[in-house]
C-alpha cells in the first residue's frame, strides 16, 4: 500500500526566514512515527503544512494517496489532528464537545453520542462527561482533544506535543491510548520532547534540524546506521547535543574538591 504521508522538497518561509527547507518525509501506513527535533527546528510548521493550516511555499505533498490541495475535504475526513495549542469549546460539557465534533464530521446524532461516550471511557473522562470543559485540568483537556481527533475514526492522526505540561496520570492514559491505536493499525505522527516515550512507542522516526530532515527510517535501522544503542542516542548524535564543559563559575566560589 502507498505511504500514509509523502512530502518531497517541502518549503515554508516567513518573510526572510525559512522555517522548513526542502524537507523530504516518508511515513509508512500503520507506523508510529516520532518526529523529533529541538525547539525551533520546524516540527510544528511541518505539521501545520501537513494538516492544511499553512500552504507550502514549495514542494509536493500526499496524504493517504491524496493531494490535500485538490481533495481537502476527503483528506480531512480521514485525518485527525491534536495541535499543541488546544482550542476547545469551554462552555460545552465534555460529552457535548465530542458529540458536536462527531456531528461536524457528518456522524448521525445517535452515532456521535455513542462514539463520544466510548471515547470518554477510553480516555478515562467518563466521570467528567457532564462537567464544562472550562473546569478540566490541562491533562484532561489534552485527553479530550485526543478524543475529539478520534471521533470520526481517522486513518492518520497528527499529535503535536501531546505530553507537554501534563501530569504522570494523564501521560500514562495517553501513552496507553496511542499504543492501542498503533496496534489497531492507525498511522500516528507524534512530536515530543520526551524521548523515553518515543523510544517506547515509535516504530519509525525522523529527526529534523534547522528545517531539514537529517535522518529517517525504522527505529532499528536508525540505531544500527548510527552505531548507537538507543533512539535517544541517535537524536543526540544527529542534533549534536553539546557536552557540558568543565567550566568555572566564579560567583559560586571554588568547587569543593572530590566533586
Amino acid at each position: 500500500m502507498e505511504n500514509a504521508v509523502e512530502a518531497r522538497g517541502l518549503i515554508k518561509r516567513f518573510g526572510g526566514f525559512t522555517a522548513v527547507d526542502g524537507l523530504d518525509l516518508t511515513i509508512p501506513r500503520g507506523s508510529f512515527y516520532a518526529f523529533l527535533g529541538p525547539n525551533g527546528a520546524g516540527k510544528s510548521t511541518t505539521i501545520a503544512m501537513l494538516t492544511g493550516l499553512f500552504a507550502p511555499d514549495g514542494g509536493t505533498l500526499s496524504l493517504l494517496g491524496l493531494d490535500p490541495v485538490k481533495a481537502p475535504l476527503e483528506v480531512k475526513a480521514r485525518v485527525g489532528v491534536v495541535p499543541e495549542e488546544l482550542s476547545l469549546f469551554e462552555r460545552l460539557t465534555g460529552r457535548q464537545h465530542l458529540t458536536f465534533c462527531g456531528r461536524m464530521h457528518g456522524l448521525a446524532g445517535d452515532e456521535a453520542q455513542r462514539r463520544a461516550d466510548e471515547l470518554l471511557a477510553l480516555t478515562e473522562l467518563s466521570y467528567k462527561a457532564s462537567a464544562l470543559v472550562a473546569e478540566y485540568s490541562k491533562g484532561m483537556r489534552r485527553r479530550l482533544a485526543i478524543a475529539a481527533a478520534l471521533v470520526h475514526a481517522p486513518e492518520l492522526v497528527f499529535l503535536d506535543e501531546p505530553f507537554e505540561g501534563i501530569d504522570v496520570i494523564a501521560a500514562g492514559v495517553i501513552r496507553e491510548l496511542l499504543a492501542e491505536l498503533s496496534r489497531r493499525g492507525v498511522t500516528l505522527l507524534l512530536t515530543t520532547h520526551v524521548l523515553e516515550i518515543a523510544e517506547r512507542l515509535a516504530t519509525h522516526a525522523g529527526i529534523i534540524r534547522a528545517g531539514r530532515l537529517v535522518d529517517e527510517g525504522a527505529v532499528p535501522e536508525l540505531v544500527a546506521r548510527n552505531g548507537v544503542a538507543t533512539l535517544e542516542q541517535v537524536f543526540e548524535k544527529r542534533i549534536g547535543v553539546p557536552v557540558a564543559r568543565d567550566a568555572s563559575l566564579s560567583f559560586y566560589g571554588e568547587r569543593p574538591r572530590g566533586r
